[in-house]
Order: C-alpha cells, then structure tokens, then sequence
C-alpha cells in the first residue's frame, strides 16, 4: 500500500518576545486564552477589542524564560504599541523588537488547522534549510486555497472592525471561565443568550461566467436581489474555481444553501471544518 505524502504549511510570521515575571498574567488579561494554567507548549488565541472585536489572532509560545507571541493575523505594530501602553510602571514585563519567525505546521482537508501543534525556526539557518527541504509544502496558491477551507480570517478581510471571533468560527480560543480580559463581558453576553447575527462560511462559485465588472459583494436569495443574506469577506481565484469566506445572517443559514452573487451567479456555501460556532 502507497503511503499518503504529508503536506505542510510554511509561513513567516511576525513575532515579539514577553519577558518578566509578570508576563504570563499580562497577557492573560489582554487575550482570550487561559495563559496562566495552560499546560500546552503553543496556544492560539484571540486579541479583542473592549467590545468584543477581533483585531488579531495569535499564538504564544511557552518558553523556559519567556514567552513568544506570533501574530499570525493582525497589525503587528498596532498589538506592540497597545501592549506598551498598558505596562504598569509595578509590571515585570518587557517586550522585545518584533522579528521574523518561521512557521511549520503539518496540514490535511479533513482535520482543522488547529489540530496539528506547529514548529518554529528563528532563522534560515542551515538546520532550517535541511528541515525544510524534506517537506512536501503547499505552494502559495495551494496555501491560500485550504486557508479559505479552514476559515482562517485575515487583516482587512475577515477582521475588519466588525466581526467577533464567535462569528468567524473560533469558539474554542475563547475561556469563558478563566476571569477578566479584554472583551470578555461582550464574549459572555453573546454566548448566555446566543445572539449571534451571523456566521462565517466558505463559498464557491458554480457558474462559468461571472460579471466581473460588478462591484456588489453582497449574497441575495435569489437574482431578483430580494434579499440580502450577506457580504463576501475574501476570494481565492485558481485554475479550477473561484472560491472565498463571507459573513452570512444566521437565520438564512442551512447547509448547502444556495444563493445568488450579482458577480459570481449562483454559488453555494459550506461550514468550514475549522469552524466552532455557539
């Protein structure tokens, strides 16, 4: 029997290091995740604005003497100025320049890209390079394309100043129970009354022709434009389909629904299997 080649996400992110004693209790009141009692060497979690906005999604490294945090999406320099902003001159934490981290991680269609526990490499050094090269890692095309299969948002796109990480799919960044952080009276709201308004999905286009010329981003019910269901967040084109993410209102939700895109004709949309939702 053929063994199945695994496949590999290569990407260099921006990444600062958290020093001090006080370290792992100031980013426990910044992010969604239960810093303090984590008992995984990598954690992802989410940064938020006071009302409950993503505004990055993150992973921390745990380090004998530090901790590492990688902004895999996000405005890096925006997170390293809050950050600053809010060290009490009492606080035991220093943050260090940003550099450049590589980051690798075993991927399949199936599982959620949080399934797999990443590597890092600080730099193109020899044993990086020698590690690298035995990989069979998706090409960028390839890597943007499973990136719309697993829902992961990125800056500008999905986090735009609107959307909460419960709408785009990341319940599981989310301690409901661990206490006070930033956004976390919005987070428990909408979870006690189930109130979301909307939900990420995957969409893909099964028309041939497409009129590009539009500029309408919207989801209707039918080509008479009715009623608007949601907005196109993204769009991956490759050789085989046009796909991407958009927020969609929850009551119009069902699986395999099927909608109307003034660009794209009619298209179909899929819950991602990177996707928790309340």
């Amino acid at each position: 029997m053929q063994d199945i080649k695994k496949n590999f996400w290569l990407e260099k992110f921006d990444c600062f290091s958290v020093t001090g004693k006080d370290a792992r209790k100031f980013l426990n009141g910044i992010t969604t995740g239960n810093i303090l009692h984590s008992e995984n060497k990598v954690i992802k979690t989410c940064w938020l604005t006071p009302n409950g906005v993503l505004r990055s999604l993150i992973e921390i490294i745990f380090l004998e003497r530090n901790l590492e945090v990688i902004i895999l999406a996000g405005n890096t320099n925006q997170i390293i100025d809050y950050f600053n902003q809010i060290i009490f001159p009492a606080d035991d934490v220093l943050l260090s320049e940003p550099f450049l981290i590589n980051r690798i991680q075993e991927i399949d269609e199936s599982s959620s890209w949080r399934t797999y526990q990443p590597i890092f490499f600080k730099k193109d050094d020899q044993e990086f390079e020698i590690y690298k090269n035995k990989l069979n890692l998706l090409n960028s095309s390839d890597l943007k394309l499973w990136k719309v299969n697993q829902a992961i948002p990125s800056l500008d796109m999905e986090i735009n100043g609107k959307n909460n990480p419960l709408e785009l799919g990341l319940k599981d960044l989310i301690d409901f129970d661990k206490g006070c952080y930033l956004g976390q009276e919005t987070m428990s709201k909408i979870k006690n009354v189930s109130s979301l308004k909307q939900e990420i999905r995957v969409w893909q286009s099964i028309n041939s022709n497409f009129n590009l010329e539009a500029e309408d981003k919207n989801f209707y019910t039918n080509s008479a434009k009715e009623i608007s269901v949601g907005k196109i967040t993204s769009i991956v084109k490759s050789d085989s389909q046009i796909k991407g993410l958009a927020m969609i209102k929850r009551r119009y939700l069902k699986e395999e629904s099927y909608f109307y895109s003034e660009i794209f004709g009619k298209i179909i949309i899929n819950k991602s299997v990177g996707s928790i939702f309340i």
